[in-house]
């Protein structure tokens, strides 16, 4: 079986901090990367789907809460059992609404900055803008 791949918003800081605590603290064997750096098309993946949600790639495929899903699935243990939840109907019917709402207001979460709040278009325009 090949590496599982976690696709996460790297221009995010709330994003960011989210998958730095991943890596410290749940032991998965996914790669995660950041979609700005990731090679998309090797992995089957479009910007849209990226800036729409995380993604998991591996022997499944995933988006929003259903990717943390397998992320905690594959972690085994304690945690195996939290990503199962995440899974059962009941928890996954609320968990997409707050996965949305969480993914609207980034921004104003611990970690995010005013730049988590924009569309990617318009974070590369700011980007470019001469000083």
């Amino acid at each position: 079986m090949a590496t599982p791949t976690f696709v996460y918003d790297g221009d995010c800081a709330f994003c960011s901090s989210c998958a730095q605590f991943i890596e410290r603290r749940i032991p998965t064997r996914a790669r995660l990367v950041p979609w700005q750096f990731a090679d998309l098309g090797a992995l089957g993946l479009t910007t849209e789907e990226c800036e729409q949600a995380v993604q998991w790639v591996g022997d499944d495929r995933a988006a929003g809460p259903d990717a943390f899903a397998l992320l905690l699935r594959d972690a085994g243990r304690m945690w195996r059992v939290a990503g199962t939840a995440l899974r059962w109907a009941p928890v996954r019917l609320a968990a997409w609404p707050v996965y949305r709402w969480v993914s609207g207001h980034r921004h104003m979460l611990p970690g995010g900055t005013a730049a988590c709040s924009l569309p990617q278009a318009q974070r590369d325009r700011v980007a470019d803008t001469p000083l």
